[in-house]
């Protein structure tokens, strides 16, 4: 008697060209898992299928464009047939950082767009496929979500959402057996923050001359602090284990912290009175 092939576990990876997306899609292609990685570019998608091993997958998939999103479910179901989604990796995301009173709003609405609807758009096309398998739902949030640092209000914002989302998603889905889990990487070496920093540097110059006069020599000093914590930061591959290890665990925990900041900040937020936390976050920065 010939013995039964174990099923193919299938997840899908939102935003997963580079950083966070990309070490998650490999690690989990790696230990076996067919991998739908999310990438907006053809070359990024290439990338992963070359080094994939055959197990990855890639999706043409902006998590903004409902067009996108349905042919993306239509693909899945396809290839998964019965047997429905194991697994959904919120992971795209962009951050913009500047003073709140005079980044444009649009620039908000845009972290608010991706970070936020987007990933509620995701979940919700997916959702009837993770049902089918009971799968999992992972929301990567962020440190800036608990713990948000100044100028960075409109990301932390964004991750705050992604918290409360999470907190009453797990809920709602307790009776299918579908669990939600928020990971909450510190600061990880990828490509989000050259991409924020120059992002950011657009917005600054397009930004009226009192506000460099109000905050130019803050925001010098914050960029400077900055480059020193990316030298330390941890690589993505540390949050795409806890990523796996939720995929892959019998019962996760609700919420995984990565990195050493990030575990030090969720112990000392709810210990230390506002005023405090806030003299950290300027001591840190140098701000007076």
């Amino acid at each position: 008697m010939q013995p039964t092939a174990t099923p193919l576990r299938t997840v899908v990876i939102t935003g997963a060209s580079t950083g966070i997306g990309a070490a998650c899609a490999l690690e989990l292609a790696a230990r076996g898992w067919r991998v739908f990685a999310g990438v907006r570019r053809t070359t990024d998608g290439e990338h992963l299928t070359k080094e994939g091993g055959g197990n990855i997958v890639p999706l043409q998939l902006d998590v903004t464009s409902s067009e996108h999103l349905a042919a993306a479910v239509d693909t899945v179901r396809a290839a998964t047939g019965d047997a429905g989604l194991d697994g959904l990796v919120n992971n795209a995301g962009i951050a913009l950082s500047g003073p709140l009173e005079f980044v444009p709003l649009e620039d908000f609405k845009a972290m608010f767009e991706v970070n936020v609807f987007g990933l509620i758009a995701a979940t919700q096309a997916f959702l009837p496929l993770l049902r089918t398998a009971r799968g999992r739902i992972v929301l990567t949030g962020s440190n800036s979500g608990f713990w948000c640092e100044p100028f960075l209000a409109g990301y932390g914002g964004t991750k705050h959402a992604v918290e409360a989302i999470g907190d009453s998603l797990r809920i709602e889905l307790d009776p299918w057996g579908i669990e939600t889990v928020i990971v909450e990487p510190g600061m990880i070496r990828t490509p989000i923050w050259d991409k924020s920093k120059a992002a950011t540097q657009s917005v600054l110059d397009r930004l009226p001359e009192p506000c460099k006069t109000l905050y130019g020599d803050r925001l010098n000093r914050l960029s400077e602090v900055s480059d020193k914590a990316l030298r330390v930061a941890i690589p993505p591959q540390k949050v795409a284990v806890a990523v796996t290890h939720v995929l892959e665990a019998k019962r996760p925990k609700t919420r995984y912290r990565v990195g050493l900041d990030s575990k030090l900040q969720a112990k000392l937020r709810p210990l230390l009175p506002d005023r405090w936390r806030d003299a950290i976050n300027k001591a840190i920065i140098g701000l007076k």
